[in-house]
């Protein structure tokens, strides 16, 4: 048991010990430069307007405060060090600034001072228009680039470097809203399936390979335990792909049925752990895990055929192999999670517990979903109450009778099988 800086008590398992993770391993976890004290990658402009190479900026470069390559380091240290931006993020900020520092010094803007409302304006226009090396960008990516834009000049406004926020007036375009993909019960179920490589849904156990009489090849094994437990974590905890292949077996208590989960921002949450997680986590920890083990592979859960912590392009392979093998369409890491919360409201969920285990800072980014509860919502309603058929007697046509649940209802508030939670 350990106690961590909140207070919170966790009592890790056994797991550690049984595979031989030591606190040096634990002490080499992955973590973003600003843990580690290491700097941000280095910022790297256009060409000047005279002509030459591009020059590379670091946090530490000799450049005159006020210009643009010189804000941007601090903007990035400011990020990742103060507001503790995962790596990930901050290194989207760098690409999208990098392209805004590139297009003012295409037009010979040396100093932010220069810039006005215009020329911020001018390089929303730019975007949305494209040129010869870029192509245009939907309303969407030209709203993500303007939020960097207008944080960086907020930034340099707040620090001294200019004497006002000039970016203040242009407003980021509105993207279309776009109700989030998630996949039906049954679908999910048949991606799950064929992770493990069983015909259909169960819980993942020794058991229930044991009863399966095809011959299985011991590395194809190892693969499908470890792709049935990522999987049944990414669906089971709403989890996303980062937090999933960051995660070290001390996060993991499968007594207790819980996995702590490093979220964005810094913030952890604590999520419990389904039956089917938890099976299928146990095996994979036993027959799976240590056969893929070697010096490199820390305390890290999810391993690479190297003995490396998996990464998400493998993370991705896995998902896309198993739904490939499922002939289901359209599935992603973040396709499993939208499903994860479509289902807990299907099923009757409160929408601020759904926040809590999604790690949402805000209960109104977690509200989108409800969206789709209200959508299905209205499609049971209108092909079971008695009115929304034309009709006036109960329970005719297949109408709706109070008190009764829909066919196929598993639970209450929710159209079709039960959740695998």
């Amino acid at each position: 048991m350990w106690i961590g800086t909140n207070g919170e008590r966790w009592a890790g398992p056994t797991i550690s010990s049984m595979m031989g993770v030591t606190d040096g391993d634990r002490a080499s976890r992955i973590r973003p430069p600003a843990a580690a004290g290491g700097p941000v990658e280095a910022v790297r402009l256009g060409p000047p307007p005279g002509g030459g190479p591009a020059q590379a900026l670091d946090h530490g470069a000799p450049t005159q405060r006020g210009t643009p390559g010189n804000v941007i380091a601090r903007y990035l240290h400011h990020l990742e060090g103060e507001r503790g931006l995962a790596q990930n993020s901050v290194l989207a900020y760098r690409r999208d600034l990098r392209r805004y520092l590139n297009h003012l010094s295409a037009h010979g803007l040396c100093s932010l001072d220069a810039v006005g409302e215009a020329e911020v304006a001018g390089f929303a226009a730019a975007l949305r228009a494209g040129d010869d090396t870029h192509p245009p960008l939907a309303a969407a990516s030209v709203a993500r680039m303007l939020v960097a834009v207008r944080s960086l000049h907020r930034f340099a406004a707040d620090e001294g470097d200019v004497s006002e926020d000039v970016s203040r007036p242009v407003r980021p375009p509105t993207p279309p809203r776009k109700l989030p993909k998630a996949l039906t019960v049954d679908q999910v179920t048949a991606v799950l399936a064929a992770a493990a490589g069983t015909p259909q849904a169960g819980v993942a156990g020794a058991a229930d390979r044991a009863a399966d009489p095809a011959p299985v090849e011991p590395t194809e094994a190892v693969r499908r335990l470890r792709a049935s437990a990522l999987l049944e974590l990414l669906y089971g905890t709403g989890a996303r792909i980062s937090e999933a292949v960051g995660l070290d077996v001390d996060e993991l208590d499968l007594e207790a049925a819980a996995v702590r989960l490093h979220g964005k921002g810094g913030r952890d949450r604590i999520v419990p752990l389904g039956r089917y997680a938890t099976a299928a986590l146990t095996d994979y920890l036993r027959a799976g895990r240590p056969s893929l083990a070697g010096p490199r592979s820390g305390a890290a859960v999810f391993l690479s055929r190297r003995g490396n912590r998996l990464s998400r392009q493998s993370a991705w392979t896995v998902l896309r192999t198993a739904a490939a093998q499922a002939g289901v369409d359209g599935v992603s890491p973040h396709v499993l999670r939208h499903s994860f919360a479509t289902h807990l409201l299907d099923g009757g969920a409160d929408v601020r517990v759904v926040q809590e285990l999604l790690g949402h800072a805000s209960v109104s980014t977690t509200q989108i979903y409800t969206l789709v509860t209200v959508d299905r919502l209205r499609e049971v309603y209108a092909t079971s109450h008695p009115r929304a058929l034309g009709t006036d007697r109960p329970g005719a046509g297949g109408g709706w009778i109070p008190g009764a649940r829909p066919a196929g209802e598993g639970q209450a508030g929710f159209v079709g099988p039960t959740p695998r939670h």
